[in-house]
């Protein structure tokens, strides 16, 4: 079993593939290479010439980072214990993680903003 990060990936069993009991309900595990290779030969500049692996390493990625996100906001639905993942648990999710906010810069359309308030704004009690 590989793991990373907490979250189950492939791992090649005598059944076939096998993923974590998780990820596994989802239909994640499929992301469609000959779409991602043609789309990649589309955008190629040396003539459309892309590599048979190129696509398949990219699908791999795209699937990673794919379960990781929902990982994590299925973790902040389960904080704030609703069932439903919604756009404001998958910025909780993409802002609470380091790496994840680092590599998303993009505004998520009802996200909402990340409770913050600045330590200087924050009543100081003094004791004489």
């Amino acid at each position: 079993m590989l793991t990373m990060i907490g979250v189950w990936f492939r791992e090649p069993t005598h059944s076939g593939i096998r993923m974590g009991q998780w990820a596994s309900r989802l239909d994640i595990e499929r992301f469609p290479v000959g779409r991602i290779h043609r789309h990649l030969k589309s955008r190629a500049s040396a003539n459309g010439r892309v590599g048979a692996t190129a696509a398949v390493y990219l699908a791999s990625i795209l699937e990673n980072l794919t379960v990781e996100v929902l990982e994590l906001a299925r973790n902040a639905s389960k904080d704030l214990k609703v069932k439903r993942i919604t756009p404001r648990h998958l910025q909780l999710a993409i802002r609470g993680d380091e790496e994840l906010d680092t590599l998303i810069k993009g505004t998520i359309a009802g996200g909402g903003v990340i409770p913050h308030i600045h330590k200087s704004l924050i009543n100081k009690t003094t004791k004489e």
